[in-house]
């Protein structure tokens, strides 16, 4: 399989390829295909998480709609949680994100989360990875995020956080940790009035304490959104272009997606070979510094077959 076969045969191509990477991700026809997919990077990564029941998915369905009309092209990795008996998805999101599923120019995707406690399953980086190579505009939706729950800061562009009114969210976003990761902060059900405009000012307040965000020079905005009205999604939709646009300037996105890999490398190092396994890397005078322009994949290959020598 091939990233042109995978364009030119469309959105059943890529479910095998992703059922293909899930199934086998060591393969080398997986590594070949996530190797080439890298080099060829093409659209904005969004990321959008917050506590279970914010209404993510109504967002991300109006994100899809949204950019659908502005004729872009769009992936969805739902995570979702996962099933006590198969471990599979329980296919939750996937359902709530309305689309149309005849429309060639929209694929989404669920994965389970299994026993991550991050908010994102163990391929979500892989399908990200390649759907990026893809389309436009890649939606990776969280299981719903909670402290620790910050991985998607590590796969997406620019993380969306959304705030439910009338929730307490607003103080569960100003505990450390995840006030650090999002670049936009959404407060759903705006339609909900004086309790929306209450939430958002909460959270604006909760900005002004901290430095939020990796970009450094990037201010955090807070924006009030109704997915079932779609007050406020125009001005949701251009805040996202308006990040795209700053990454691009002065590669910031270039260096954010190295940092981004650097980390994926210690992440999966890390869980296949325990904290025992880095240290006899330093032992072995190897390191986890990826060079600049360098492909992780085969990065951990690379370390991963020193590890694997007696």
């Amino acid at each position: 399989m091939t990233l042109a076969a995978l364009r030119r045969d469309g959105k059943r191509a890529l479910a095998a390829a992703l059922a293909g990477l899930e199934r086998d991700p060591e393969s080398e026809t997986a590594q070949d295909l996530l190797d080439a997919a890298w080099r060829e990077p093409r659209a904005h990564v969004v990321g959008v998480t917050g506590p279970p029941g914010v209404g993510k998915s109504s967002l991300c369905a109006a994100l899809v709609a949204a950019w659908r009309a502005g004729g872009k092209t769009v992936g969805v990795i739902a995570v979702d949680p996962s099933s006590r008996t198969s471990g599979g998805a329980l296919l939750g999101d996937r359902v709530r994100i309305v689309h149309d599923g005849s429309d060639p120019g929209c694929f989404v995707r669920s994965m389970a989360a299994r026993d991550r406690l991050g908010g994102l399953a163990d391929q979500t980086l892989a399908a990200m990875v390649l759907m990026r190579a893809l389309f436009d505009r890649v939606l990776i939706e969280t299981v719903g995020v909670g402290q620790s729950e910050t991985d998607v800061a590590g796969v997406a562009d620019t993380v969306v956080f959304c705030v439910q009114p009338g929730s307490g969210d607003s103080l569960q976003f100003m505990k450390a940790g995840i006030v650090e990761i999002p670049h936009l902060v959404v407060v759903t059900k705006a339609d909900m009035g004086a309790a929306a405009e209450r939430a958002r000012a909460d959270v604006a307040g909760a900005l002004s304490l901290s430095t939020a965000g990796d970009a450094g020079d990037w201010p955090v905005r807070t924006l009030a959104v109704s997915s079932r009205t779609g007050a406020g999604m125009e001005g949701l939709v251009k805040a996202l272009e308006d990040h795209r646009d700053h990454l691009s300037a002065d590669g910031r996105l270039a260096v954010a997606r190295h940092r981004q890999s650097q980390g994926w490398v210690g992440e999966s190092l890390r869980d296949r070979f325990g904290r025992d396994g880095l240290a006899r890397l330093g032992r072995m005078h190897l390191d986890l510094t990826l060079a600049p322009g360098a492909q992780p994949f085969q990065r951990l290959r690379e370390l991963g077959r020193a590890l694997e020598r007696p």
